[in-house]
């Protein structure tokens, strides 16, 4: 019988919330106990295809995981980067370029953001299936408890989440789920994340960017909200709009699967990194994420039988012939990601590449 002791773990203090004034991004909130009734869950439906459809971003409340539980994984996402040596780091490092996975360590310096500067950030990805690889020995102890995150997140947010989208396409409930196998081959994932101050040579060389405008490769991505102001969102009128804190609260955003299987009705998110407010300059960010893939095998072309889709039409990014499946996606896009040379368009606001035949843009 498993022990009902956890292990310790070091109390990660976040730091303050900003007080600077921001111009926020004004997001959904979504209440996901309202899901348990059919009224409810209509709504949600018509609120979460609303959201998607405008700015692919929006917010989950009551999603099944309490403050305390929130804050204990976020203890245990520090772990992976102030307990474990940088000579173990070097073992547990990701082939991100020869494999097209994230699995293990990204280390810092890796990406090229701009102007000769490179990235200030670590992340240590583990698969939902924590026993895939080994990790550091100071990880292992937790595998538990971040296997039960993972499982959390894809049965009580993930799922429910693509209930919602499938029913804003007029598709039977689980025509997304059915994609989006737990035990599937497949690559879905839970991210820790550290970001590090830089220098004010390398704020002024990338235009105080830390991470270039770009969408995620998955179907949705998973952030739990924490306290140091950085992300940034493209909205419709072409200004960046910050994400605003709200404490317990998910951040929810689309993804290239989930443009190509809705014939982008549902927009991939454009959305950045950059340097904190004033009052956060010198503080580290701690980052959990769940970022959600579906199964290896599938085929990203646009539900041919949604009939929302047959009245508004499909966009593609690629005839249906020539669509990757997720696994090609997936692996050309973490193979590509801040490694190949990228080509200047639209009069220098926009970079360019062709993963598997398809335009990929990142913004500066």
């Amino acid at each position: 019988m498993p022990s009902l002791t956890i292990p310790p773990a070091a109390r990660y203090i976040a730091p303050p919330v900003t007080q600077e004034k921001l111009d926020y991004a004004d997001l959904a909130i979504i209440d996901l106990s309202k899901a348990n009734d059919p009224k409810g869950l209509a709504e949600l439906a018509a609120q979460v295809a609303d959201a998607m459809k405008t700015q692919g971003f929006f917010y989950v409340i009551n999603h099944g995981f309490t403050a305390s539980q929130t804050e204990r994984m976020f203890d245990i996402a520090d772990v992976p980067f102030s307990r474990v040596s940088s000579e173990e780091k070097q073992v547990y490092a990701a082939k991100m370029k020869e494999s097209g996975s994230y699995q293990g360590y990204k280390p810092r310096n890796y990406w090229h953001i701009d102007n000769g500067v490179r990235d200030q950030l670590e992340h240590y990805n583990v698969n939902r299936d924590v026993r895939k690889r080994q990790h550091p020995e100071s990880v292992r102890p937790y595998l538990n408890e971040i296997e039960g995150f993972a499982r959390h997140c894809h049965f009580n947010v993930l799922h429910p989440v693509l209930r919602l989208l499938a029913l804003g396409l007029e598709l039977p409930e689980d025509a997304l789920v059915d994609m989006h196998g737990y035990s599937a081959v497949g690559e879905t994932y839970v991210r820790f994340m550290k970001y590090y101050p830089r220098s004010e040579t390398e704020e002024t060389q990338t235009r105080n960017v830390w991470l270039k405008g770009h969408t995620d490769f998955g179907t949705i991505t998973i952030l739990y909200s924490q306290p140091v102001a950085a992300l940034q969102i493209l909205a419709q009128d072409g200004k960046w709009k910050w994400i605003k804190h709200i404490e317990n609260a998910l951040v929810i955003n689309a993804g290239d699967a989930l443009e190509f299987l809705s014939g982008g009705y549902y927009k991939a998110t454009i959305h950045r990194v950059v340097q904190p407010p004033p009052d956060q300059r010198n503080c580290t960010r701690l980052g959990l994420f769940y970022f959600a893939m579906t199964d290896d095998d599938v085929k990203l072309v646009p539900f041919a039988n949604s009939p929302v889709l047959q009245r508004v039409g499909s966009v593609r990014r690629c005839e249906d012939a020539d669509a990757p499946t997720m696994e090609m996606w997936r692996k050309g896009r973490t193979s590509a990601f801040g490694q190949t040379q990228l080509k200047a368009a639209e009069g220098g606001k926009v970079e360019e590449e062709l993963i598997n035949g398809v335009l990929v843009k990142h913004y500066n």
